[in-house]
């Protein structure tokens, strides 16, 4: 039987700052890169094993005992390529506080399985959900009617994560009231997450609510973890300047779950510029297909063809984690082939019964001028919004640029209109200047949009404005 050969390297002070795993599997004689894994260990040494093959390539199928949070706040979801669990922490009974997270992979990496697995876990564990599926709702199709809340488009997402900052808010109110500085699942309140998948589509420069939906999520990452309602993100790795800038996820990440499934050469090195990676650190590139070897073909050579090639979805990097150098994947989710409808495996999971919490409210986090679109005409004379309507964040916190698309009508208004409703909602004085500017900027980038996506029009001033 074939044995797993280790080799223990001396690396210099500080560690292997540059790794070119091709190089040292030639070095090695290893064609099939996949079996060759490098791991950095403490101190000034590193571990080379060779594998027969690729240690993760069968991996069981994920059950619900694994997505059970325990004692801890963990989670299993998968092994690392020595077979020790690979765990995922939802709460830290320690602090009192919920976590934040993001989890990067490009098309196909396994992303949304991923997040399966942990709305799984939240439903199994008694844990609040309020999730955005931005990819119309295909992206994880089983969630319907497994969650608290589910919506499927940008503006109904923003809507859901002012809901989020709103409770957290209230929390933090009703705990200072107590006394109370940490949080304590169900005294008075539950665990709660808002999940956002395809976040890309949210954040992505020239996104409709790019701004306020990285001002929400970075909210959440920072006030609501001590109130128990935790952020997770899922999104493309291509770059973090596409995810509403790298100072948002940076703030939000250092200390949160970070999961790397197969990356691109972009998000790999803003991962290091900005910290999350440590410098020093090495990563092993994941390939989109395990064990496959390039090989050149003679003259009359008959070619073969492998049938046998293995889809890495699935391999990850827990950034944050323990070992956040080493190679591990996720347990099997659902079916390995796609279904006609609803996966039944995943449905299985996810169990009969109702999920925890109840749906939130989004036309209650309306703005008044956006409760008047979406009714299609004006409101009865006195109305302001919905009845229960909540102001946006407070002017004062907000640039010129959101204040405007938070009181834009959808018919528009002139600008004196305009600069006079600034002027008179809390926040600092716009000069029309600076309104002209403003405007301009917006329309050069398209952002003068009403959530259904109609172009706002402010008229031309006349003469007597």
């Amino acid at each position: 039987m074939p044995q797993v050969k280790e080799h223990i390297l001396r690396t210099p002070p500080g560690g292997v700052r540059r790794y070119d795993h091709d190089a040292l599997c030639d070095l090695l004689n290893v064609d099939d890169r996949s079996r060759v894994i490098f791991e950095q260990g403490a101190g000034r040494e590193a571990i080379v094993r060779i594998y027969p093959s690729n240690p993760l390539m069968d991996m069981r199928d994920i059950s619900v005992e694994d997505l059970r949070m325990d004692a801890r706040g963990w989670i299993t979801l998968g092994a690392y390529y020595d077979g020790l669990p690979l765990r995922f922490r939802l709460f830290d009974p320690k602090t009192g506080n919920a976590q934040r997270g993001a989890i990067f992979g490009t098309t196909g990496a396994g992303k949304s399985r991923l997040v399966q697995a942990i709305l799984v876990a939240a439903k199994r564990s008694g844990i609040v959900v309020h999730l955005a599926d931005l990819k119309r709702g295909q992206s994880v199709p089983e969630a319907n009617g497994q969650v608290a809340t589910r919506v499927t488009t940008q503006y109904e997402t923003i809507l859901m994560l002012r809901g989020l900052v709103a409770e957290a808010e209230r929390r933090m109110t009703r705990y200072a009231e107590m006394g109370r500085s940490g949080f304590v699942i169900g005294a008075p309140d539950p665990l709660t997450y808002g999940i956002v998948d395809e976040a890309n589509r949210l954040l992505e420069k020239g996104a409709p609510f790019r701004d306020e939906g990285a001002m929400l999520i970075k909210e959440l990452g920072r006030t609501g973890r001590s109130v128990g309602v935790g952020i997770v993100i899922a999104a493309q790795a291509g770059h973090l300047e596409e995810l509403g800038g790298s100072d948002t996820l940076r703030a939000m990440l250092k200390e949160g779950e970070v999961i790397l499934l197969r990356w691109s050469s972009g998000m790999m090195q803003q991962l290091v510029g900005d910290g999350l990676i440590p410098r020093g650190e090495a990563l092993q590139p994941i390939p989109k297909v395990i064990g496959r070897v390039q090989r050149i073909r003679r003259f009359n050579e008959t070619a073969t063809e492998d049938n046998d090639d293995v889809n890495s979805q699935g391999m990850l990097y827990h950034l944050t984690g323990p070992r956040p150098t080493s190679m591990a994947r996720t347990y099997v989710v659902g079916s390995v082939a796609p279904c006609t409808g609803y996966d039944p495996l995943i449905l299985d999971l996810y169990g009969d019964g109702a999920p925890p919490g109840k749906a939130i409210d989004l036309e209650a986090y309306m703005t008044a001028k956006e409760y008047e679109a979406a009714q299609g005409g004006d409101q009865e004379e006195g109305e302001v919004g919905p009845p229960h309507a909540v102001p946006t964040p407070d002017a004062a916190s907000m640039t010129t640029a959101q204040r405007i698309l938070a009181v834009l009508p959808a018919d528009g208004m002139t600008e004196m209109e305009l600069l006079a409703t600034l002027n008179d909602d809390g926040g600092r004085e716009v000069r029309r200047g600076t309104l002209r500017t403003t405007i301009s900027n917006l329309r050069n980038r398209g952002q003068l949009a009403r959530p259904d996506g109609t172009a706002r029009i402010i008229p031309t001033p006349t003469a007597d404005d």
